[in-house]
Formats: C-alpha cells, sequence, structure tokens
C-alpha cells in the first residue's frame, strides 16, 4: 500500500512537469485523432445523409400533393364539374412534370434510407477501433501502446465474426466490447503518465532521478501486465469463434473479460486521472 502512495505522489510529480508546450501538443494530436476517427466520421455521414432524407421526403410529400390536386381536376374537369377540357390538358401536363419529380424524390429518398440503415450500429456490423496518437519512439510506452493498437483491431474483428453466429448471446459480445474499450483506455492512461514521469525523471537533477527512474519501471510492468491480458482477451475471443463455429461455444471469453475488467478497475484505482 505503502508503495501505491509512493507511485501516486510520483505522478503527481510528474504531472507538474508539463509544460504548456506539451498540453498544446497532446490537444492537437487528440483533435487530429478524432478527425480521423472511423467512428466519428461514421456518425457524421449518417448525419448528413438523414438531413438529404428530410429535404428529400420534404419534396416528394410536395410533388405528390401537387400532382394529386392536378389528378383531381381533371377528373372533375371531365366530368363536367369544374373548367373545361383546355383547361384540363393544362393540369394533365402539370400533372406529369409534378408526378415525374415525385417519383424522382421518392426514389432518391429511398436510397438515402437504405444508405442511411447501412451505416447505424447494428450486430453484423464491423466494429470500428478509435484510433489514437502514439506515444514518442524514444518513449518506453511506445511497444505497449503498439501491441495493444493492434490487438484492438483484431479484437474489433473477432467479434464482429463472433456477433454473425447464434451461438454467442449479442449482451456477451457488446460486454466484451465494451470492456476491452474501457482497458484501453485506461491503458492508454497509464502510458500517459509513463511518459509524464519519464520527461520528470530527465529534467530531474541527478540526486533525484532514482525514485522517478523507479516508478518508470513500475509503470512499464503494469502497461505490460494490461497489454497481456488484453491479448488474453483476444486469445479467448479467437478459441470462442472457432468452438462457434463447430457448433460448441466455450466460456472463455466471459472468464477473459472478467478478468481484463478487474484488471482495468484495479489499474484505474491506483492511477490518477490524467
Amino acid at each position: 500500500m505503502a508503495r501505491a502512495d509512493d507511485l501516486r505522489r510520483l505522478i503527481a510529480l510528474a504531472q507538474q512537469f508539463r509544460g504548456p508546450v506539451v498540453d498544446h501538443a497532446k490537444l492537437v494530436q487528440d483533435a487530429l485523432a478524432k478527425r480521423t476517427d472511423p467512428a466519428l466520421q461514421r456518425e457524421r455521414q449518417r448525419r448528413r445523409l438523414a438531413r438529404k432524407r428530410a429535404w428529400a421526403s420534404r419534396w416528394t410529400t410536395v410533388w405528390a400533393l401537387v400532382t394529386a390536386i392536378c389528378l383531381v381536376y381533371v377528373v372533375a374537369a371531365f366530368s363536367g364539374a369544374v373548367g373545361d377540357n383546355e383547361s384540363a390538358i393544362v393540369f394533365i401536363i402539370i400533372g406529369l412534370f409534378t408526378g415525374t419529380f415525385a417519383v424522382r424524390a421518392g426514389l432518391r429518398m429511398r436510397g438515402l434510407t437504405r444508405a442511411q440503415q447501412s451505416l447505424e450500429p447494428g450486430a453484423g456490423d464491423p466494429l470500428v477501433v478509435t484510433r489514437y496518437a502514439l506515444p514518442p519512439k524514444s518513449s518506453l510506452a511506445r511497444a505497449p501502446i503498439e501491441r495493444l493498437t493492434e490487438a484492438e483491431s483484431t479484437l474489433a474483428e473477432l467479434l464482429t465474426q463472433i456477433s454473425r453466429g447464434a451461438s454467442v448471446p449479442a449482451e456477451s459480445v457488446e460486454h466484451t466490447r465494451r470492456t476491452g474499450a474501457e482497458a484501453a483506455l485506461v491503458l492508454r492512461r497509464v502510458a500517459a503518465q509513463l511518459h509524464a514521469v519519464e520527461r520528470a525523471r530527465d529534467h530531474a537533477p541527478p540526486l533525484e532521478r532514482a525514485p522517478l527512474a523507479e516508478a518508470v519501471r513500475q509503470l512499464r510492468t503494469q502497461l505490460d501486465e494490461g497489454v497481456d491480458a488484453y491479448g488474453s482477451l483476444l486469445a479467448a475471443a479467437g478459441r470462442v469463434l472457432a468452438a462457434s463455429s463447430l457448433g460448441a461455444p466455450t466460456q472463455d471469453l466471459t472468464s477473459a473479460t472478467d478478468h481484463l475488467a478487474g484488471l482495468a478497475l484495479a489499474l484505474r484505482d491506483l492511477s490518477p486521472e490524467a
């Protein structure tokens, strides 16, 4: 417990070495990561399609209403109730134009509806992975986070394949996906703290570097353990996919998910918020 308290104090001390230039650089990196995030791009595209579909629906209604009015007038004119045949011909021409526009607007609305539905989250949709900026190559956090990034992409693909089958409940797959995302976020927070302590160590007086170097070692150990646990979840997902394809699903995925959730909770309790 004392070691955990010392580690918290060292990390808090390291946070003081974050200068405004580093903070602005991080903001720029986060903004670029969000801009290229596939999930956000997908959501922006879905909203654009929704707006276009709304306008197509309005124009379909307008043209259809005008066409219906022209049709009623033509029927009434030929029955002798209103106007004459010449005015009926004019309304027939107008109705043909507006009817054509109504059909075109309706077809466009139908196409936009299908495109929008294809972007809606569903069981068969591929699970996207948010892209984050990697730590610098000089940081000990770089290699574990590279492993984590590759593991996230593979896990998303495995869970997509598992969700398309009927052997594993959808709520179990969603629980695994959510737990993996939360654990990855915590691990990236630990990586950011590791890099901060590294900078503090490099700028500290020589006689004060030893405790910071020990904190770097401990954080790297925690990061490696967390990424290894994420890899275990990945392996369990692979076993579940193989077993479900043979009609014999296992409980590996649930066990590995619970283990990873416990580890993420422990890391979150130990590490202060960045």
